[in-house]
């Protein structure tokens, strides 16, 4: 691998850089063929959609045709996926008032808020965790072959400083001005599902300029893929 010419890059996209390379000698960044076809992933991959910033380019309409896809709260208002998880009380009540559950699927924790709502199917224990790892770990007990995480930032907007989410600054949202929601949780809960299935192999969907937990380096089968390159894979511009 060619030494990496630093001169015209700041400091941030020098060490972004960096962290690409190593990646790509640990073969944690994975480089896609230019195109799929549909018949490559039939009903063996999932999607798995959080709501960071990242995948704003991406139009989950277009993967349905590839695989299951897995939302969290607010997607719903949008898309249809075909799990909802959604664990905050506010917006399963806000789910609730629209019959969005009467008529796809939804999955929650049990809580004393909503125990009489109908058409809701409740975690059996309840896992006590966020929506974007619940769904990853329920994506994950439906054993597809190959799951793609998107909108799982973590770090937050402006240097981590403030809220990374599509929805901010609607109903049962922070301010996109508020300071950056603690991941730790999100990420700890998802080391634990990928470690708890190593025949699923993960792909995080990432910006170019997204940050990679060092967390996540060293887990065999989870690779990093470029928002750019996914859109290749699936032919999705």
């Amino acid at each position: 691998m060619a030494k990496l010419d630093k001169t015209n890059l700041t400091k941030e996209q020098a060490a972004h850089a960096m962290t690409n390379r190593r990646l790509v000698k640990q073969q944690q960044l994975y480089t896609p063929p230019l195109s799929q076809s549909k018949s490559t992933y039939e009903t063996h991959v999932s999607f798995v959609l959080g709501n960071g910033t990242s995948r704003a380019s991406i139009d989950p309409e277009k993967l349905r045709e590839y695989g299951k896809i897995y939302g969290c709260n607010a997607l719903y208002r949008t898309f249809n996926p075909d799990y909802l998880v959604a664990v905050d009380t506010k917006m399963i009540l806000e789910i609730y008032k629209t019959g969005y559950q009467n008529y796809n699927e939804v999955w929650t924790n049990p809580n004393r808020a909503y125990t009489n709502i109908k058409n809701i199917n409740y975690f059996n224990p309840s896992k006590g965790w966020s929506s974007g790892p619940t769904a990853l770990w329920l994506a994950s007990q439906h054993k597809c072959e190959t799951i793609f995480i998107l909108g799982f930032d973590y770090k937050g907007l402006e240097d981590g400083k403030k809220v990374n989410n599509m929805y901010a600054d609607t109903k049962n949202y922070k301010k996109s001005s508020d300071s950056a929601t603690f991941f730790g949780n999100w990420l700890r809960q998802t080391v634990s599902v990928v470690k708890e299935n190593p025949k699923i192999q993960y792909y995080r969907v990432i910006a170019s300029d997204n940050y990679i937990p060092s967390e996540l380096n060293n887990l065999n089968n989870l690779k990093h893929v470029f928002v750019e390159d996914f859109q290749k894979m699936f032919n999705i511009f």
